[in-house]
């Protein structure tokens, strides 16, 4: 028998395995959503991009894969998937679960709220506490939404929250600063994707670098913020996204530090500085003793995001 025989065969038995197979017995949208689970359930993936636990994981990759909206799972439970689309679902399965690359890059899109965007391996998956209280505008720190001429979102990654703000503050222009190309072509994709040209600048800058005599009203960030210690026992899922917008150095405020250190230069008479540290609240103010940090609540998280006014940032007043 020769190889080229025995590569055949082998081609056979596999078109045969797929024949008998999971894409020969899951037909219906409900058939691979119990694969789906029982398969993460087994491997133990981690869901740390936006959802909760691994049904929702399922939901979101199936529905996700098929083109179906994400928020309508009932109606298309038992709709019968052509095998095409099978063999599509299979494969996300297989490289989420043996991969373990996070939804997100599978089907290239991330949401926060209603709002969609385009992600891939180039930005971190968009996640942050902030989404929530733009839905209000950040009230009560902002009194009037309908006020704030100037926002920047800093280390704006695929955008998101630029995007979020232009929405939040209809009368605001928005920048987008970040320090990675990659990023800001990702940003660019989606700023245009939601018509915010005009609106939403992305400037290329580390930290406020490129944002020299420039003031807004209000700085926002979802700084880089992992430890050193923390970055060590990332489950694999974060692996896949770029490690500077996730290392912040031994106790992950190499980041924090500057924004703390350079935000009251940049900010308008009344502005307000605020930043996204995740469980980080005891060594930030341990870092910082002095300063008089608000610590804001959303979606039952509290102590995430600071809030520092401008008159109580270091620096000389102006």
């Amino acid at each position: 028998m020769t190889d080229h025989d025995h590569d055949h065969d082998h081609h056979e038995d596999e078109m045969h395995e797929h024949e008998h197979g999971p894409l020969a017995e899951l037909v219906t949208v409900r058939d691979w959503l119990r694969y789906a689970v029982t398969r993460f359930n087994r491997e133990g993936i981690f869901c740390g991009h936006g959802v909760l636990d691994t049904y929702d994981e399922a939901v979101w990759l199936i529905l996700s894969t098929l083109a179906l909206p994400l928020d309508r799972l009932e109606p298309f439970l038992d709709a019968c998937i052509p095998s095409d689309e099978r063999q599509q679902i299979f494969d996300n399965i297989e490289r989420r679960t043996v991969e373990r690359i996070p939804t997100a890059y599978l089907t290239q899109e991330a949401w926060l709220g209603d709002f969609r965007f385009h992600v891939d391996e180039r930005v971190i998956v968009p996640r942050s506490f902030f989404a929530e209280l733009l839905e209000n505008g950040l009230a009560p720190w902002v009194d009037d939404a309908e006020n704030v001429n100037t926002a920047l979102d800093l280390c704006t990654g695929s955008g998101c929250l630029a995007i979020l703000m232009a929405h939040a503050f209809p009368n605001a222009r928005i920048v987008g600063a970040d320090l990675s190309d990659d990023a800001l072509d990702v940003a660019a994709q989606n700023v245009a994707d939601y018509g915010l040209d005009q609106r939403v600048e992305l400037v290329k800058s580390d930290v406020f670098s490129g944002l020299t005599g420039r003031r807004f009203d209000l700085i926002l960030s979802n700084p880089p913020y992992v430890t050193a210690e923390a970055m060590d026992a990332l489950p694999p899922e974060y692996l896949h996204e770029p490690r500077m917008a996730l290392a912040a150095g031994d106790d992950g405020l190499d980041v924090v530090r500057r924004l703390i250190g350079k935000a009251r230069e940049h900010l308008t008479a009344g502005g307000f500085l605020a930043v996204e540290v995740g469980h980080n609240r005891h060594i930030v103010e341990a870092a910082f003793p002095e300063l008089p940090f608000t610590w804001l609540s959303a979606r039952g998280d509290d102590d995430m995001i600071f809030l520092l006014q401008r008159d109580e940032l270091p620096g000389r007043a102006d």
